[in-house]
């Protein structure tokens, strides 16, 4: 396939080229790839579905945990697909318009689940520490105040990208080496200065996360602490077990975020496919163990599932087809 190199200020399209120096197993990469992608849609549907149809499962940390399952389907379906029409189909073309819509929704979901986790964690603290004083803490006028917070935060802070972006002209090469567009891999391209795109791109959003990472190991360590001076062993354990989901899910998501963005700043010597593989995996793998963790360790979800899955059994074999 032959690809135009040479641009004029905005390219009509972008190349991305999937995974460079792994060409070859594409194919065989597209394999764990869709069904991982098929496993975190369905497992994050399924979760929101329960929370909204459960009565009992009307509460803030549920809320907050559809909020998780649905930023997570956002964000493998911004990416997934595109990617596994590539490997596939050899479609390698974007828009640019596409392309910044692209980097929009994936920076966006980033900061939003990171902001989704520290309210999770906020609600487990006030769970916890202040047990008597949760109801009147934790109203549903709050509740929806925070979550509107979380959405307008991640909105203010990447919208900026798209002018940092389309201010750039870009008369070199049109060809991405990743399989999904993000804004520094974008902005490379420009044949001017990106020193702005940079100094925002890895400080704003990453500042950011890390300030809401710094703000749940705080709430944890009071929680930790609380629990640990309970007298009883078994509400000890009850409330290890309530946090314990949520823990996995911030070490599923702090872990291979920071771990990424570690190697693609300071791991000169990483080979390029080791990046984009790590790339592809994040946007993938959190958001299908995500519902697994809280499907495993929490028992009104399993309880919930259970009895949707009767439900539909008893419709299937009510109906004159079964």
């Amino acid at each position: 396939m032959t690809h135009a190199n040479l641009t004029l200020v905005h390219p009509a399209v972008f190349v991305l080229l999937g995974i460079p120096g792994l060409e070859a197993y594409h194919l065989w990469l597209s394999v764990p790839l869709c069904f991982m992608y098929v496993t975190a849609v369905l497992g994050n549907s399924v979760l929101v579905a329960v929370i909204t149809t459960e009565r009992r499962l009307h509460e803030p940390m549920y809320f907050f945990l559809s909020m998780l399952a649905a930023t997570d389907i956002l964000l493998s379906t911004t990416t997934v697909p595109k990617a596994l029409a590539i490997f596939w189909f050899h479609a390698h073309a974007i828009d640019f318009e596409a392309c910044v819509t692209q980097v929009f929704f994936v920076h966006t979901m980033f900061v939003g689940e990171s902001a989704i986790l520290l309210a999770m964690a906020f609600d487990r603290f006030v769970a916890i520490c202040n047990p008597l004083h949760y109801a009147t803490v934790l109203t549903w006028p709050v509740v929806g105040r925070i979550g509107l917070a979380i959405v307008t935060r991640s909105f203010c802070i990447i919208f900026p990208v798209i002018f940092l972006l389309k201010r750039l002209p870009f008369c070199g090469t049109n060809l991405i080496p990743h399989s999904y567009c993000e804004h520094i891999g974008v902005a490379r391209l420009a044949c001017a200065d990106i020193t702005v795109n940079i100094w925002y791109g890895f400080s704003v959003p990453i500042v950011m996360v890390l300030f809401d990472a710094i703000l749940i190991a705080v709430s944890y360590s009071r929680i930790l602490r609380a629990v640990f001076r309970l007298p009883s062993q078994d509400a000890r354990h009850k409330a290890l077990s309530t946090c314990g989901s949520h823990l996995c899910v911030i070490l599923m998501f702090y872990g291979p975020s920071f771990f990424a963005l570690l190697t693609h700043r300071f791991g000169r010597n990483v080979p390029r496919h080791v990046h984009i593989l790590l790339a592809n995996l994040y946007v993938v793998l959190p958001p299908m163990l995500n519902p697994m963790v809280y499907g495993v360790k929490t028992k009104q979800i399993r309880e919930g599932v259970a009895r949707r899955l009767f439900r539909i059994r008893v419709w299937c074999c009510a109906s004159p087809l079964g």
